[in-house]
């Protein structure tokens, strides 16, 4: 095996680190799959309302973002990359053994402490994935100095990796229409420790670099200037978009197609994650030819399209190709991100790298879910405000809502719009399980009140009831997807200013901290394939 001089002696293996940081991403998507076909089985098992498994899988989303962002301080001169990743194998460790306590709590002293067993399981599982993410990525740019953004791509191959995988024990193994078998929940979410158990021993292991950055002697204050950089800080702007569209798309593009074509969104969702791995491994010969902003403002331009695409196919080939197009689009842009940022700012080490990351997270826990989540508000609520003003008067929020500078705008109240669509099983259930614990809510007496008030007299007029709010909440979906699309139009014309920009500095060249470039990776970033 041969070993770049510049990014570690020869005690360093390379492919094992890569292959291990690859297994931290692994774990954290079979575990965010896994967990999203458990969630009705927490609510039989435990008596859990859709609102509490809501604030349950939420817990630590914006504070993996800021997670990735302190730990990135720590990552170049202070703990380094072995201690942190393995101060994270400790904490996915400990995030399974706490979930799965949540049965023997239960018998123990009940469903409160339950759920805040399952609350602190999932949070301490975020904690882990923001400090993995925190090392990762400078770890991929330090083992790979001329190659950051090829070796980053297949890096990030290991996310799409980890849901398809999710996804399928999902679908195979829980919930009550399990493909093949059901079993008890804790055995598929305990499946995400095979990924974890691998990297760990392999970190255990494995001797580890020093930063590219530290192993030129750069300073913490050197590293902190990098962020005086115009072109640095436009970049930031730039990945909060990308944190916006991709996984502040991804957070709803599930539920919004589940309208559309019922009961295979999800696998649909499988798809377009499956074309991300495998495309992902193809970045390094297509920055050659392209260069890595050519490459970004290429997938502007196809995650801009199929966005709004989707916003309007009807048909199931025609949602199929446009979920393709998008899923082209949206395959490289985090990635690729990075890797130039690591090739433009090295010295800037994992902290540049991980304000980059965090900035994306943070981006789509703030203002991609609530910004699209907006949008299918204000458009759902003109639709059936046509339809049938008298029904949203009857379904409609008692409180506006707005986001940022936008208007406020009353929503269909989802609680409402759940207790029509399964005719008040869950109301009813919620309303036995608080009776039973002595403490019914005053949202739940509220929502009995107004069920027996408002309940659908006959067949013909439920039929109308829910054909009307799901029309309404299609085209809610179907206008917000269109309206994102503008997020990765501005991008496009970001990615090209950026192209104009280096074309007027002589092209875009990475800047090495060690050592000669070689002439065919000056311009790109990235190698014909693995040089192993």
């Amino acid at each position: 095996m041969s070993n770049d001089s510049s990014a570690a002696s020869p005690t360093y293996h390379r492919m094992a680190l890569l292959i291990a940081s690859f297994m931290t991403l692994i774990a954290a998507g079979v575990g965010f799959g896994v967990r999203a076909g458990i969630l009705n089985d927490w609510a039989i098992r435990y008596g859990f309302t859709k609102v509490e498994l809501g604030t349950i899988t939420g817990g630590g989303l914006v504070g993996f973002g800021v997670t990735i962002i302190f730990f990135s301080f720590l990552a170049d001169n202070l703990l380094g990359y072995k201690k942190l990743l393995v101060l994270a194998f400790a904490l996915h460790v400990l995030s399974v053994i706490v979930t799965l306590a949540a049965t023997p709590v239960y018998g123990l002293a009940g469903k409160d402490a339950t759920y805040w067993c399952l609350y602190i399981g999932v949070f301490i599982f975020a904690l882990a994935n923001g400090v993995c993410e925190a090392v990762i990525n400078p770890l991929v740019a330090t083992l790979f100095p001329k190659e950051k953004t090829h070796y980053l791509n297949i890096l990030h191959a290991g996310w799409p990796a980890g849901l398809i995988i999710g996804g399928v024990i999902g679908y195979m193994f829980c919930g009550e229409n399990a493909a093949v078998n059901h079993l008890y929940w804790e055995i598929p979410l305990a499946l995400y420790m095979v990924p974890t158990l691998i990297y760990g021993f392999m970190v255990l292991k494995e001797a580890f670099p020093p930063s590219e950055a530290a192993a030129a002697g750069v300073t913490t204050k050197e590293m902190l200037l990098q962020f005086l950089s115009p072109l640095l800080l436009f970049l930031f702007v730039i990945h909060a978009m990308v944190g916006y569209v991709e996984l502040g798309t991804d957070s709803w593009i599930t539920n919004i197609m589940e309208n559309v074509i019922s009961g295979k969104a999800f696998l649909l969702f499988i798809y377009t994650s499956a074309i991300m791995f495998v495309l992902r491994f193809f970045a390094g010969p297509i920055v050659h030819q392209i260069n890595p902003l050519g490459l970004l403002f290429v997938c502007s331009i196809f995650g801009c399209t199929g966005l709004y695409w989707l916003g309007s196919a009807n048909t199931g080939w025609a949602i199929i190709a446009a979920a393709t197009v998008y899923g082209l689009g949206k395959t490289f842009f985090w990635p690729t991100m990075l890797g130039v940022v690591g090739e433009r700012f090295p010295r800037g080490g994992a902290i540049t790298m991980g304000v980059m990351g965090g900035i994306g997270m943070l981006s789509a826990g703030l203002l991609g879910g609530p910004g699209i989540g907006y949008k299918q508000d204000y458009f759902a609520t003109q639709k059936m405000q046509q339809l049938d003003d008298a029904l949203f008067e009857e379904y409609r929020s008692q409180t506006k809502k707005s986001f940022l500078f936008f208007p406020e705008v009353y929503a269909l109240d989802g609680a409402k719009v759940g207790v029509l669509k399964d005719e008040g099983a869950e109301l009813a259930r919620r309303t036995e399980i608080e009776t039973e614990e002595g403490k019914v809510s005053e949202e739940t007496t509220a929502l009995n009140t107004w069920w027996e008030a408002n309940k659908p007299s006959n067949e013909k007029e439920y039929d109308h009831e829910v054909e009307t709010i799901e029309t309404a909440n299609i085209y809610g979906g179907r206008m917000a997807l269109k309206w994102t699309a503008l997020v990765p139009a501005m991008m496009g014309l970001c990615y090209l200013l950026l192209v104009i920009y280096f074309w007027s500095q002589g092209g875009y060249k990475q800047v090495v901290l060690h050592g000669e470039e070689s002439e065919t990776e000056q311009y790109t970033g990235g190698v014909q394939g693995p040089v192993e």
